[in-house]
């Protein structure tokens, strides 16, 4: 066992921290200090070289773990649902990614509970408090091994549902996966609640939060199985300084069920009586109480009742179905339930469902249960439009079913109902499966209406009253418009305003528009949300459940706007004008067309990629390894941005991803991490300044053969552009292509098809300068002239680069150059630049200095060997500092510098490159040619002096002579500078900014080499750098300044990247 010494005293005194073992073996954690109270605890791991620091990153958990199982023996009145119960904390949140969950940690917690079951302790129920909303359920790598965990290990698996009610079809994930394998729980408030918790004035009747997620399923499945109380007041972490808060969310309800459902495994534990995870979700659906009053896809089969729950598995914990689970699987898509939400309202729907016989532990069971399995089925439903077999006789075989759905006559709205099938010998059992069945009657305009809107008026809505309207959005609207008013003259009312459209393989959140309005008495309140034609919009008004009187309301939808023709659009710099076709609107629509590029997205090629096995913890029971492919990117940035990191191929795919896991973690050139990411690229931005970036992602499954599919897989980075570009629209192709009047307002008429609008390629944009071939422009394309509807009506648009670069301008002088000399001229040329250019690749000085004596020996006036040896002898990243450590070495390098950077002062005719760099204009014929040799000379000129200045310092400060027994004087060192002063700014950090600090310290300047120093630091930090200026405090006497940098050197320049 390890034991780990934590030094939270800041300054090495381990005496007096603590020595903590592992929490595993040892359950021991540790305070922090006495005033933040904030406990830790340590895991060691990879034989003592990972050590993991664990503390909370939030009070979400402590809060759903006391719910479920708190436990006070003095004060019982503060206990849990289950205050018996043992908790197991399996944390999922990371917080390097503000509490997200990451699907290693989902994976190595599922891992954890099935290494349980082996045990003297296994763990029986999970509950998750956590989710997102996935785009499909069919399919993902999670998905499988939670299904996993329940079918083959008989874990009972509790989550919330989800808190993005009031819609349909918000269900988060999980419980929403392949199966039905997870209890999803909806948020319900009691009566008792609303006093004892929320101090409300008046006790109401209980219902569903408005919050809380609504079934079905994006494939139609009930999405919540029951409901229970989502809120309480109990403990939370002791850093909060506090002991109880009040919190609520489907999170709260979650827990409230686990915690049931351990008190009913300890019953039935205490009676000797085994039990499977498909017998507690029956038991716990067929004995719910459902309340006819809520709403039907908020509370699932209703209101958890735990006595009934249990006198339920005690009755039938025999019946041979108690091992077996009905797999649903609808239509060709396999869908979890039967779902019609765009389908016509006169047409019949035909549907087969399939069930499918699932046994728990199906690989220890006993052969013969699976020969003897055997039940009769009465298929029962109660909706009249639904037509269904009446019998079904189950065998461990594969069953289907057809079923007919007639919704002819239906009113408008929403009708759901269920099919179930009951045991014919014992009905009493309640359902051995269901399918959900969801009908939606949307309303439709006829075809040609001018202004598609609708208006309700002296409508009635009391407190947690929904009210949900079905309309099918004409082709011709891209926004819709709610307004709303209350007509009662002494109460205001808080309202939800909740717009949702499903699009296929989407998410619920893809088109959803979701906003809380505080009303006020006889006052309008409008707001606007974006539309897609030709899908079901659901439109849902609800006043909110805590509100203490009702409301007379009048509201309406309006359906404006002229939508373009496509979603999403996509222009090449090199194809010329984009042409954008504009849907006539049902009614004259004003436009005033803009295309905004906010964001340039560049593209990063894996520099390196390694398929490794991962650690003891990752090995799924019996023996499965999960490997990790790591992947490595160079960034360079040459300006201060904002920067996210995506890998498109990976991205917005978490639970229904193939994969187990991604994240990628940003370091600076000093291997700091600065930012972290994972599936949801969106949510992860970070303000970088100029410099270079490494960028590791990792990606993990069980199989190398799919990771291998991903080693040269490409990372985009987008980057926030410093001032937006717009591209110029007309409305005619000729205006377009001469840059003719722009089309700033239009009027799109009513009756034609489509309104052409042109736009045109970027023309010597000087935002262009600096981007290359590979990279794209990105922004929003927006069409609404009126203020509300811009914000909602946007479209995005991708404008993509080609080569930029510009023809050079002075060809014919080169041409004329290049005529001049013979074929092995230019080869001798070519090959003394190619011997130049590695002048400052070599090894090491001897090398070098070889090679620049040959250079030099047969091209003595080549500046460029001088510059190239100067490069050499002081490598930027090798370069000394003050306070730092000179060698003899060093001082005679530096000697050699000033004697290279004197050849350089020698080989330039300093006086015509000042007369020349004086000229404002210059009109000679061949001047782009004298002004490129001299701007060559200037550049050597300024970091020959700079080198020489600079070394002239390091042999004063060290008091040694110079080349020749030269005594080194701050006069010699004073011109020096001052000659650079010729050229360069004193400001100008990059070309002067090294001499000038050396210049300051050998006048003992320290303030002002600090000043110099910290702006270089800022250019490019490194730990050279910042121990020179922690020297040149200590120069000053700030100690305190000195030791606050001390204290955090290791966090800016730690020795290897953070795990």
């Amino acid at each position: 066992m390890w034991n780990v010494c934590l030094d939270t005293s800041e300054c090495g005194d381990l005496e007096s921290c603590n020595l903590v073992g592992e929490y595993e073996k040892t359950y021991q954690y540790v305070t922090l200090t006495k005033e933040d109270l904030l406990n830790y605890s340590i895991n060691v791991y990879n034989d003592g070289n990972l050590l993991e620091i664990v503390s909370i990153c939030s009070s979400h958990g402590t809060h759903v773990a006391s719910i479920a199982a708190a436990c006070f023996p003095d004060d019982p009145d503060k206990n849990g649902i289950a205050p018996g119960a043992q908790i197991v904390s399996l944390s999922i949140g990371d917080s390097r990614l503000d509490t997200m969950e990451t699907g290693t940690s989902i994976v190595r917690s599922m891992i954890k509970v099935m290494e349980s079951i082996k045990t003297d302790n296994p763990i029986e129920v999970i509950n998750m408090s956590y989710g997102e909303h996935a785009k499909w359920s069919s399919t993902g790598r999670l998905g499988e091994l939670m299904n996993e965990v329940v079918d083959k290990y008989g874990v009972t698996w509790v989550a919330a549902a989800g808190n993005l009610g009031p819609g349909l079809s918000t269900i988060g994930t999980p419980p929403d996966i392949s199966t039905n394998n997870v209890i999803g729980v909806g948020a319900y408030v009691s009566p008792e609640m609303m006093i004892a918790e929320y101090s409300l004035r008046n006790k109401a009747p209980g219902l569903p939060y408005t919050w809380t997620a609504r079934g079905p399923t994006l494939d139609g499945g009930k999405g919540v199985s029951i409901c229970a109380p989502g809120g309480a007041i109990t403990s939370v972490p002791q850093y909060m300084l506090r002991s109880a808060q009040l919190l609520n969310g489907t999170s709260m309800a979650s827990p409230h069920v686990a915690g049931a459902v351990a008190i009913l495994l300890s019953g039935l534990k205490a009676q000797g009586i085994k039990h499977t995870p498909y017998l507690v979700r029956r038991a716990l659906e067929n004995t719910a109480a459902y309340l006819p009053s809520a709403d039907y896809f908020a509370q699932g089969n209703g209101l958890l009742q735990v006595e009934k729950a249990f006198d339920y598995l005690t009755t039938y914990n025999e019946s041979p179905d108690s091992k077996v689970r009905f797999n649903v699987s609808c239509g060709p898509c396999k869908q979890k339930g039967i779902y019609l939400r765009n389908w016509p309202h006169n047409k019949i729907k035909d549907c087969a469902v399939h069930l499918e016989p699932v046994f728990a532990d199906v690989d220890n069971m006993d052969i013969k249960e699976k020969l003897n399995f055997r039940v009769s089925l009465a298929l029962t439903c109660d909706a009249p439009w639904v037509q269904h077999p009446s019998l079904l006789e189950m065998t461990n075989l594969n069953r289907s079913v057809q079923v007919r759905i007639d919704p002819e006559g239906l009113e408008q709205g929403v009708h759901a109902t269920s099919l179930k099938g009951y045991d014919v010998k014992c009905p009493a059992k309640g359902p051995l499966f269901q399918v959900e069945i969801t009908l939606v009657r949307p309303i439709e305009f006829p075809d040609g209406v001018l202004r598609p809107n609708i208006t309700y008026s002296q409508v009635n809505f009391k407190p947690g009253q929904i009210r949900r309207h079905y309309i099918m959005v004409p082709e011709k609207v891209a926004y819709g418009v709610v307004k709303i008013r209350v007509e009662d003259e002494d109460r205001s009312g808080n309202f939800v305003i909740h717009a949702i459209q499903l699009k296929p393989k989407q998410s619920c959140k893809a088109l959803e528009f979701y906003k809380m309005l505080s009303c006020s008495p006889k006052t309008d309140m409008q707001t606007s949300f974006k539309v897609k034609g030709g899908i079901v919009l659901e439109l849902v008004i609800g006043k909110y459940w805590s509100e203490q009187s009702e409301s007379t309301v009048e509201y309406s939808l309006h359906l404006q706007g002229c939508p373009p023709d496509g979603d999403e659009f996509t222009m090449h710099h090199a194809e010329g004008v984009k042409l954008i076709d504009i849907r006539s609107g049902c009614q004259v629509e004003e436009i005033s067309p803009s295309v905004q590029l906010t964001h340039m997205v560049s593209v990063l090629k894996p520099s390196e990629a390694k398929l490794i096995p991962c650690g003891k913890r990752d090995i799924i029971p019996s023996g499965r390894q999960i490997y990790q492919l790591a992947l490595l990117y160079n960034l360079h940035l040459s300006r201060g941005t904002e920067v996210s990191p995506k890998c498109s191929m990976l991205s917005d795919l978490l639970y229904e991803s193939e994969l187990e896991s991604q994240l990628w973690m940003l370091y600076d050139s000093n291997k700091q991490l600065l930012a972290c990411g994972d599936a949801y690229p969106t949510k992860y931005s970070t303000k970088l300044e100029k410099g270079d970036y490494v960028i590791k992602l990792q990606v993990r499954h069980e199989k190398r053969d799919i990771l291998e599919k991903f080693m040269d897989m490409p990372m985009l980075i987008k980057q926030k552009l410093a001032n937006n570009i717009s591209l110029d629209i007309y409305g005619s192709h000729s205006q377009a292509l001469v840059q003719g009047k722009k089309l700033n307002y239009a009027s799109i008429p009513t009756g034609c098809s489509f309104t052409p609008i042109y736009i045109s390629p970027l023309h010597n944009d000087k935002n262009l300068r600096n981007l290359t071939l590979g990279q794209y422009l990105c922004g929003n394309f927006t069409l609404p002239k009126s203020d509300i509807a811009k914000k909602v009506d946007t479209y995005r648009f991708k404008y993509v680069l080609s080569d930029l670069s510009k023809k050079g301008t002075n060809s014919s002088n080169s041409s004329k150059n290049t005529a001049d000399k013979t074929k092995w001229e230019e080869y001798e040329e070519a090959l003394r630049d190619l011997k130049t250019n590695w002048l400052s690749k070599m090894d090491n000085v001897e090398d070098a200095e070889r090679l620049y004596a040959e250079l030099v020996n047969r091209f003595p006036e080549h500046l460029a060997s001088h510059t190239g040896l100067l490069q050499a002898l002081e490598a930027e990243n090798k370069r000394p500092y003050p306070g730092g450590e000179i060698t003899d070495s060093m001082l005679e390098t530096a000697k050699r510098v000033i004697l290279i950077a004197e050849e350089v002062c020698k080989a330039v005719d300093q006086n015509a490159l000042l007369a020349h760099l004086g000229i404002k204009t210059d009109h000679r014929v061949d001047a782009n040619t004298i002004n490129s040799k001299m701007e060559k000379q200037k550049n050597a000129i300024v970091d020959a002096l700079a080198k020489k200045g600079s070394a002239m310092c390091r042999l004063y400060l060290n008091h040694v002579s110079g080349n020749g027994d030269h005594v080194i004087t701050l006069e010699a060192i004073d011109d020096v500078w001052l000659n650079l002063l010729q050229y360069v700014e004193p400001t100008d950090i990059k070309q002067a900014g090294y001499f000038g600090v050396w210049h300051a310290v050998a006048y003992e300047h320290y303030g002002r080499a600090i000043k110099l120093a910290l702006k270089m630091f800022e250019e490019k930090a490194t730990r050279e750098l910042e121990e020179s200026i922690l020297w040149m405090c200590a120069k000053l006497g700030w100690q305190n300044c000195a030791q606050h940098y001390a204290r955090s050197t290791l966090v800016r320049f730690p020795p290897a990247y953070r795990l």
